[in-house]
């Protein structure tokens, strides 16, 4: 038999060739596509809001009203200890006029003092498109240099800090590719111990990363898809991830199905036969959670669901027509020095040699069921008490992994001026309501200045600076922002809209708050359906739900204590909502290998001996798979962004705990606890405690009366010999 039943994917003597010509084909045509995936990047989507929130609609209407504001402001701030002498604002007039060439409107403003006579500030939007502003910067940063002896500079403001992640970044993405393949190239060695066999599922995945990247550039340049530098990086975090679990799958069942078949072609299609359903589980549980991201209002996390489903399509594409294309071309010799043998007797063979660690595990869960997931429970609520070290909203000042020259300057400003001085709100209001929206700005605690009502080029607007007392991100700027809000709107006819960094932070905070309500219960939603559909049952999937959620919990607090450790206790405000959607859909990748493995073996052995089989012969494999993931969402904390490296801390702790954990010892040990219960209601549910020696799978066949004589005479209990162990097997109370 050399075709899967299933699907029909499994490789003939023949077929085998044509695939392999299909993928050349396939990668000869994505890969040049592939390589324009950086060209189509729009970053302005990391830091958007909806259409629909005020900061938006307050920038928009500037942008129209004031053509100006369409330009990011550069701001150079001048400091000497001590007071500024003459050649000190000399120097400032100086940059002044040699700025003029560089500032959209041709003007730049005269230097404004600090009350303490210690700081000067030169600020004015940057002419040209991004490559001119990145040259414009340069020259600007190079002029600043230029100083008297004593005088710190530094420039910041919007045009600078768009300068420094262009800087940090140039080269990340090679940077983070060779980062995440190398991890996965170590770890493949080590798991397979073969000089060969390690470049096979390598460099498949790698083509799989190609026809994602060539996919996604070309539904960003012909549909309008939005990507960004954050969703590539996951894109290829996620194919190598994904695709080498699924890979580590199907080999460890093809490594298997050799032992029983001296044909390397039936072998592939029992293994891609039995897997299959697995594995296109967890591709459909991750891709469909992915695609729920589209129901989120701020566009860098809705972006990210596309993305990322194309990823995971393209890994599990890859995994189960090309991958097992190549290993039964290449043939048994790829496990040398480990060759898995043919034997008739291979089924019969009991294979405690091979899974010797987690037979031992396998019987320790079984011994005493209870007492192994209560702990284990407690394990996880324990270790979800370190949430407390963490808080929502990452300062702008702390975004990166080093102090770049934007946050040097801001703090320089910081030191001197008012806290909102460089990032004041802006209200933008009809005109005919200047002075009454000047007025009540003015009344509201926590504004420290409030600036002269600048009119639009048509008149038909005013832009009014409200400099805040407090920095941009603090918890007092905030709660100053809404009462401007309030005071403002309250003046008939203004059409009054606040805008500017703190107003941002509120409607982001509320933006994603929103998406947190309406995307986690969609997520839980999906992975439900598709646990039921997989395994047939309801409490089965509950009890998978309920177990990947508590390990969520537990991930965030022992990253809280991790993450504190390492100084970044404070998340950005989208990763609660991110690493959530990520753990709660790879982390019950392994408890789908291991329940639908477990209901295979409940057909054939019964509920306790299918349940503990299962956990010896998957243990090592999923284990095996759960290491590459965490290892290879950690090549995320290469990037110098916090964000980056607190979704790796999370996602690869979460990964861990699913590993080791929850599917190691909570779930078999709750499946065993509730016993043939755990399949209700399907069939599975009422003979998995019958006549285990007979065979469920020959159970299901018979006629109800016959169902009910077999367990009516079941004895109270009975011994079975699995094929990895001798188990007592008690009748389903």
């Amino acid at each position: 038999m050399t075709r899967n039943k299933r699907t029909g994917l499994a490789p003939g003597r023949r077929s085998k060739y044509a695939m392999l010509v299909f993928w050349l084909v396939l990668i000869a045509a994505a890969g040049p596509l592939a390589v324009k995936l950086t060209e189509v990047q729009d970053n302005d989507t990391l830091g958007a809001l909806p259409a629909t929130a005020e900061a938006s609609r307050a920038l928009q209407r500037a942008e129209e009203a004031f053509p100006d504001s369409r330009k990011p402001l550069a701001v150079a701030v001048y400091v000497r200890a001590g007071g500024l002498t003459d050649a000190d604002r000399a120097k400032a007039e100086a940059d002044r006029t040699a700025f003029l060439g560089y500032a959209d409107s041709g003007q730049v403003p005269p230097p404004v003092p600090s009350e303490d006579g210690q700081a000067l500030l030169l600020s004015f939007p940057v002419a040209g498109d991004a490559g001119q502003r990145a040259d414009a910067v340069a020259d600007i940063k190079a002029q600043l240099e230029n100083a008297p002896a004593g005088l710190r500079t530094a420039l910041t403001g919007p045009a600078a800090a768009e300068d420094d992640v262009f800087d940090a970044f140039a080269g990340m993405d090679a940077t983070l590719l060779l980062a995440t393949a190398a991890t996965v190239a170590l770890l493949l060695l080590v798991t397979y111990r073969s000089p060969v066999l390690w470049l096979i599922p390598l460099v498949t995945v790698a083509l799989a990363n190609q026809l994602a990247s060539a996919v996604v550039y070309l539904l960003a340049r012909h549909a309008g898809l939005a990507v960004d530098f954050q969703s590539q990086s996951i894109l290829t975090v996620l194919v190598f991830g994904v695709g080498v679990d699924y890979a580590l799958l199907l080999i460890a069942r093809y490594r298997e199905e050799l032992r029983r078949h001296a044909d390397r072609h039936a072998a592939m299609a029992v293994a891609l036969r039995r897997s299959y359903g697995a594995i296109g589980a967890s591709a459909a549980t991750v891709a469909l959670g992915l695609l729920c991201l589209l129901a989120a209002d701020l566009p860098s996390t809705r972006g990210l669901g596309p993305v990322g489903a194309v990823g995971i399509a393209a890994a599990f594409l890859a995994m189960t027509t090309l991958l097992p294309a190549v290993l039964v071309i290449f043939g048994r010799w790829l496990f040398w020095p480990f060759v898995p043998r043919y034997s008739p007797d291979a089924v019969k063979l009991d294979v405690a040699a091979e899974h010797g660690v987690w037979r031992r595990i396998a019987g320790f869960v079984g011994r005493r069921p209870r007492p192994v997931w209560l702990s284990t429970a407690a394990a996880l609520v324990a270790l979800s008490f370190g949430i407390g070290n963490l808080s929502i909203g990452l300062p702008g000042d702390e975004t990166f992994t080093t102090e770049v020259g934007s946050i040097t300057g801001q703090r320089m400003i910081e030191a001197h001026y008012p806290g909102g001085t460089v990032a004041p709100a802006e209200v933008l209001a009809a005109a005919r309501s200047a002075d009454q929206v000047v007025a009540a700005a003015r009344t509201v605690p926590g504004v420290a200045e409030v600036g002269e009502p600048e009119p639009s080029p048509d008149g038909r607007w005013v832009r009014v600076a409200a400099v805040l007392t407090h920095p941009p991100d603090s918890d007092e700027a905030l709660a100053t922002v809404d009462r401007l809000r309030d005071a403002v709107h309250a003046v008939p006819g203004a059409q009054a809209l606040v805008g500017g960094d703190t107003a941002y932070l509120i409607d982001e905070e509320r933006t994603v708050g929103r998406d947190n309500r309406i995307v986690v219960p969609l997520v839980l939603a999906v992975v439900f359906v598709i646990l039921v559909l997989l395994l047939r049952a309801l409490v089965a999937p509950l009890l998978l739900l309920a177990s990947v959620v508590l390990s969520y919990v537990a991930a965030m607090g022992a990253a809280g204590l991790i993450l504190d450790a390492m100084g970044y206790p404070k998340l950005f405000v989208g990763i609660p909502l991110q690493t959530f959607l990520f753990l709660v859909a790879l982390g019950v990748d392994y408890t789908i290998f291991l329940a639908t493995r477990a209901r295979e073996e409940t057909a054939r052995l019964g509920h306790r001996p299918g349940v503990l089989h299962a956990l010896a012969v998957t243990g090592g494999v999923i284990t095996s798979a759960g290491v590459v993931l965490a290892a290879t969402f950690g090549a995320l904390s290469v990037l110098p962004l916090v964000p980056s490296v607190q979704t790796a801390v999370i996602i690869s702790v979460g990964v861990l705990l699913d590993t080791f954990l929850v599917r190691s010892l909570l779930v078999p040990a709750l499946a065993l606890d509730l016993g043939p219960r755990t399949w209700w209601p399907s069939a599975l549910a009422r003979l998995a405690g019958s006549r285990p020696e007979d065979g469920i799978d020959a159970q299901l066949k018979r006629r109800p009366s016959s169902r009910r004589k077999a367990q009516t005479a079941m004895p109270a209990s009975t011994t079975i010999q699995t094929p990895s162990m001798t188990i007592e097997v008690g009748r389903a109370e």
